[in-house]
């Protein structure tokens, strides 16, 4: 009942209906053109690309595109190369003095590093856009009939659209999080995820109802599991440490307090990062299957399920789960804006001290969510070994169901507030047409 509540109240606010079937409508556009193929390239006989781009690493990027990977679609690059330059552009903010003046900036330095996050990615498209094509005509098995053009034409047409492609992923993403709901291109990751689950839930129960295989009851079994990792995974992405906060004189600071100010204490979440760990760490696991050719050392590290790639996975989600705490976390603003308020932290004094006291508790709390988000991470392997199918396994923490949580929860906390906001305007609006009536 109360969700059809929320429902209607949704539907009653104009803005935020607009933005929900904008964001609705993009995704759709997104989807669209994620079957597109790539001119040159015949559609039925892309069976084996398609089987071979089912498990494995290459079966989790086919995942992140939605499909487009092994459809040999204009959008098979999918969104990746933007999140690889978003890695790239926010390491070298530690080391680039011109990065570092830039993040300080405000808005306007905000803007600047955004259009140098889309020039790199259009330079790393240029990169991977020929490794794709080269991959699927000399590594997939594809027959030479599947390549209706040659020559250069095919090249300069297929790069040309690759990288179009990814421009306007990147322009879908930051269309759905400017005009619509959530972050959008978090969203586009997840639609593509999502999209595979019909097909993969499909796959297990025919595998689990054959012959010997446990049936339904299996089945069942593996559906409450599914539901116990997800409730772990929406209590790491909730969980949070209170830290005590008091006011010399009673003052409501916006990004410390609610609204009604009842709240005393700044929340410091388990895991800060968000999902971001995991899509960054996740872009570098990609490098192995590039750069595999030229270096058949790295071929060991395209086997998710192998013991080599988990390590390095789990290893790379706890360095970042660092890294990007670290970046967008300021405990040393926090601190500023408690002492200008008057409010302390008890025990501590104001400024530098309790800066210091908040970073040491945002890095204790830090390690243990890492550990947390890095397990859920590597959980689909162990849950592989338990004869579960690849493509199903995924679903099981992994980057793909933390990341859905991570979105969803995001999503749905940006509704809230609108909802929320709503209902305080039309509380102002009442009352000024109470005073107006009084006159």
């Amino acid at each position: 009942m109360n969700f059809i509540n929320t429902l209607r109240d949704i539907f009653k606010i104009e803005e935020l209906k607009e933005k929900i079937l904008l964001t609705i409508g993009l995704i759709a556009v997104y989807r669209f053109m994620a079957a597109v193929p790539l001119p040159g390239i015949d559609p039925t006989q892309l069976t084996s690309l398609q089987n071979n781009a089912e498990g494995g690493l290459l079966g989790l990027l086919n995942a992140f595109t939605g499909g487009a990977f092994a459809r040999a679609s204009v959008m098979a690059l999918g969104i990746m190369p933007y999140i690889s330059a978003s890695i790239v552009v926010q390491l070298m903010g530690i080391a680039v003095p011109y990065l570092q003046k830039l993040q300080k900036d405000g808005e306007s330095g905000r803007k600047k590093i955004t259009q140098i996050t889309r020039w790199l990615t259009i330079l790393i498209t240029l990169v991977q856009g020929p490794t794709y094509i080269t991959f699927i005509k000399t590594q997939m098995g594809l027959p030479e009939t599947a390549f209706l053009v040659g020559g250069a034409t095919f090249w300069i047409s297929s790069m040309i659209l690759l990288t179009a492609g990814t421009i306007f992923a990147m322009w879908l993403g930051e269309r759905i999080t400017d005009k619509g709901v959530g972050n959008g291109i978090s969203l586009l990751i997840t639609v593509g995820i999502i999209a595979n689950f019909p097909a993969a839930f499909i796959q297990e129960v025919v595998s689990k109802t054959t012959a010997g295989n446990g049936g339904i009851m299996m089945i069942l079994i593996e559906l409450i599991v599914w539901f116990v990792v997800i409730l772990l995974s929406v209590l790491l992405v909730t969980a949070v440490r209170k830290v005590a906060v008091q006011y010399a004189r009673r003052a409501v600071v916006t990004n410390i307090k609610d609204v009604d100010g009842a709240r005393q204490y700044i929340p410091l979440k388990l895991n800060a990062a968000g999902v971001m760990p995991i899509i960054f760490a996740q872009a570098i696991m990609f490098l192995p299957v590039a750069l595999g050719q030229k270096f058949p050392a790295l071929n060991s590290l395209t086997d998710i399920n192998g013991w080599q790639y988990n390590v390095i996975f789990a290893i790379l989600i706890i360095i970042f789960s660092y890294f990007y705490t670290a970046i967008t976390i300021p405990t040393n603003k926090m601190a500023e804006d408690l002492k200008r308020s008057n409010g302390f932290v008890p025990g501590y004094k104001p400024g530098e001290e309790t800066a210091n006291y908040l970073d040491s508790v945002l890095s204790k709390i830090t390690f243990p969510g890492s550990l947390f988000l890095a397990g859920l991470s590597i959980l689909p392997a162990i849950i592989v070994k338990f004869g579960v199918t690849q493509n199903w396994a995924m679903f099981y923490g992994g980057t793909s169901l933390i990341i859905m949580v991570g979105v969803a929860i995001d999503t749905i906390q940006q509704i809230n507030s609108y909802l929320l906001n709503s209902r305080y305007d039309g509380l102002m609006k009442t009352g000024n047409s109470n005073r107006k009536s009084l006159k």
